[in-house]
């Protein structure tokens, strides 16, 4: 996995992958206007995304879903599979369950619909750098019920589970349930950026979760939040 940028020094380089000339013209305008994100190249399909990762080698993809040719999670799955994999945030038009289920299991660390504020999605490019993956609440929320779909007796354990947190742990842990990145619990919370940290890695191993994304649907499954 492409290790975190020094943001400050080295500007993140990023590939936009979309069959729509308009949507990769707007995105481009957006986030290569910002100082730390250099926008290295464009593709209108997903084989000519992957193209353009293995020439310019880039930290994150964002990604299209329906596309001609190959789709989106079929260049995900792709990329995902190589030794040292660019992040890649799916961005579409459709946040219908079985996508964002499709997206999670392609190796997608970020899940966003198009109509998401400029600003949140290039705050998702950093963050996902940043090794947080970004998903936005209804994504979660999509998620969260796929998952409950497919397993509706996972209450007990999941409660099991939350309950070797301490109370202040879980607080952090329901606040990464709803989406919020370390900035924003820290701020939410009234705690420094490093005890945000530190808490998100001691639910890691106590949940025995591997990403946000399976801190949220434990806390979610044991009905917390």
């Amino acid at each position: 996995m492409t290790p975190a940028l020094d943001a400050a020094t080295e500007p993140i380089r990023l590939v936009i992958v979309d069959d729509d000339p308009l949507v990769r013209s707007a995105l481009t305008l957006m986030l290569g206007g910002q100082s730390d994100i250099d926008v290295v190249a464009e593709a209108g399909d997903g084989a000519a995304g992957i193209a353009a990762v293995t020439q310019h080698t880039p930290d994150v993809v964002l990604m299209d879903i329906r596309m001609p040719g190959m789709d989106g999670l079929e260049a995900t799955r792709v990329l995902h599979e190589r030794p040292d994999p660019p992040r890649v945030i799916v961005l579409t038009t459709f946040e219908a369950d079985d996508y964002v289920v499709s997206a999670v299991a392609a190796g997608a660390e970020g899940f966003l619909v198009k109509d998401t504020p400029p600003g949140d999605i290039v705050q998702a490019v950093r963050s996902v750098v940043a090794g947080d993956p970004m998903l936005s609440p209804s994504a979660t929320a999509s998620l969260i019920r796929q998952v409950r779909n497919d397993a509706p007796d996972r209450t007990s354990a999941a409660l099991a589970r939350a309950d070797r947190l301490t109370d202040r742990e879980r607080d952090v842990a329901l606040a990464v349930g709803r989406g919020l990145s370390n900035a924003e619990i820290a701020r939410e919370l009234f705690l420094s950026l490093p005890t945000v940290k530190a808490h998100v890695s001691r639910i890691f191993d106590k949940l025995q979760a591997t990403n946000r994304v399976q801190i949220a649907i434990c806390m979610h499954d044991a009905g917390l939040v």
